[in-house]
């Protein structure tokens, strides 16, 4: 294990791991360093300072800036691609000849490169990005970002062919991998990584639902939207709302629903307790597409999660979870919960489940066993 070296591409820097993609990016490499890999780890900046904390966990930490420039929006290749084609991220990955893990479609440019010709590349598909882009035009009001949307998943649809050159595609979801395995014949699937080491789910019961994600996202913001209107228009059961920045619109909106509150921009401890205090984590998405790893965190530190089934997308996670789709059987399922206790049985189905399925000792293990 000592002279297993490994470089990873990130598609930003992924400290602090506080959103979906970085969660699984860092703590992949976190569980990899821990296991003994020295870890090469190359991350795209842009927003996102450089965090000394990485170069404490890994062997090697390289910072490039991403090229935003407009240029790169007119490009054949999507842009999420040709805006981390780096000339310096070449020169530092050819003076070995280390496998190469891909973080995503974003940091794959490398492979129309004939220099890695013989070198070990492994890409982690976090989504099927042609699909997720598809959705986010979906779910977009502003014409000129559903214009760039829907351009740029014309460009992955076309582009997702260049997975043949990679010799392991890693998909998230077994939705994915059945996607990727359509296509080609070089495809895992490994579960997403995260910071969870055991069920912390209080018995018992709460006093709110709570919905949490991130209030600038359209996606997030279209779910709050429908449930204040569709879900607690009528029902007067206390509803938390927890995220970042969110919105005049919905702020406008909840402080005109007395049973509704909004806690805006709330820190890693206060969302951690809204989450574990509260009788149901509610999750629902329009799109299905990667693993949603807010509902790994609702499975491992709430009590009862209410989903739509586009949130489990392939996750194995459907057993544990309360399903409803549409706002009849929503507000059905969530006055029926909060006439129950949550169980200690149901901690310990949760506890079989998750400990096979997502355990991260298993799964790194699983990962080196590819890589070497």
């Amino acid at each position: 294990m000592s002279d297993l070296h490994l470089h990873i591409i990130s598609f930003d820097i992924p400290y602090p791991a506080n959103y979906g993609g970085v969660i699984d990016v860092f703590y992949k490499a976190k569980f990899l360093a821990e296991k003994g890999v020295k870890v090469h780890l190359h991350c795209f900046e842009y927003g996102r300072k450089p965090h000394k904390a990485l170069e404490k966990i890994f062997h090697k930490v390289y910072f490039y800036e991403r090229d935003i420039s407009k240029k790169q929006v007119f490009k054949s290749i999507p842009y999420i691609v040709s805006s981390r084609a780096s000339e310096e991220l070449e020169e530092n990955l050819l003076k070995d000849d280390y496998p190469i893990l891909m973080e995503g479609l974003h940091t794959t440019s490398i492979l129309n490169n004939e220099k890695f010709k013989g070198r070990k590349k492994i890409v982690r598909a976090h989504n099927v990005e042609h699909e997720y882009y598809q959705h986010l035009a979906k779910a977009e009001n502003d014409l000129f970002k559903r214009y760039y949307y829907s351009n740029e998943a014309g460009k992955l649809k076309r582009y997702e062919k260049i997975l043949q050159k990679a010799d392991l595609i890693l998909a998230i979801s077994e939705n994915d991998k059945h996607h990727f395995c359509k296509y080609f014949n070089h495809v895992d699937y490994i579960p997403a990584f995260h910071p969870f080491k055991k069920i912390s789910s209080k018995t018992g019961r709460g006093a709110y639902v709570l919905y949490h994600g991130n209030l600038s996202v359209a996606e997030n913001i279209n779910a709050v939207n429908f449930l204040l209107e569709y879900v607690f228009n009528e029902m007067h059961i206390p509803f938390y709302v927890a995220g970042l920045n969110p919105s005049k619109q919905l702020r406008n909106t909840i402080n005109k629903m007395p049973h509704v509150q909004l806690i805006a921009n709330p820190d890693d401890n206060q969302l951690q307790e809204l989450i574990e205090n509260a009788h149901i984590n509610i999750s629902i998405t329009a799109q299905k597409t990667g693993l949603k790893l807010k509902l790994l965190n609702n499975l491992y530190n709430g009590r009862f999660c209410l989903v739509n089934d586009k949130m489990l997308s392939g996750s194995k996670l459907d057993e544990l979870c309360d399903i409803a789709n549409n706002e009849a059987t929503i507000k059905r399922k969530i006055k029926s919960l909060f006439k129950r206790d949550f169980g200690e049985d149901s901690i310990m189905e949760r506890k079989a489940i998750l400990e096979s399925v997502y355990n991260n000792g298993h799964n790194v293990d699983r990962l080196i066993s590819l890589l070497s």
